[in-house]
């Protein structure tokens, strides 16, 4: 079963024993704003800001939920926006040719 957003924060808040209300309260949103973000029903992706608050609270790597979000932490968008064709050559490869995408990710956990 595929790892969404909601799903991956809610059962973070579970392991956390935090109510809906009370991580509401601590990201100063409204909880009925989390449980759509919980059940992946929310309109757009919740602000950088916000999944930020969320991975400090859940222990989570902020980074990777914010891609899980389906957004670009900010600091990667002047990287993005300054070569455009090259990463939409990388992106349309990477699609097109898994083994490849493979090749990138393998090389990526081998630096870390």
């Amino acid at each position: 079963m595929e790892q969404t957003f909601g799903k991956l924060i809610r059962q973070a808040r579970k392991e956390k024993a935090y109510s809906q209300r009370q991580l509401a309260a601590l990201l100063e949103v409204d909880f009925t704003y989390l449980s759509k973000l919980e059940n992946d029903r929310a309109d757009y992706p919740p602000k950088e800001d916000v999944i930020r608050g969320l991975a400090r609270n859940l222990g989570l790597d902020e980074e990777e939920l914010i891609f899980l979000a389906g957004r670009i932490p900010q600091h990667y968008e002047k990287f993005i926006k300054a070569n455009p064709k090259s990463m939409t050559a990388l992106f349309r490869r990477m699609q097109e040719n898994p083994n490849f995408a493979q090749q990138i990710f393998e090389a990526v956990r081998e630096v870390e």
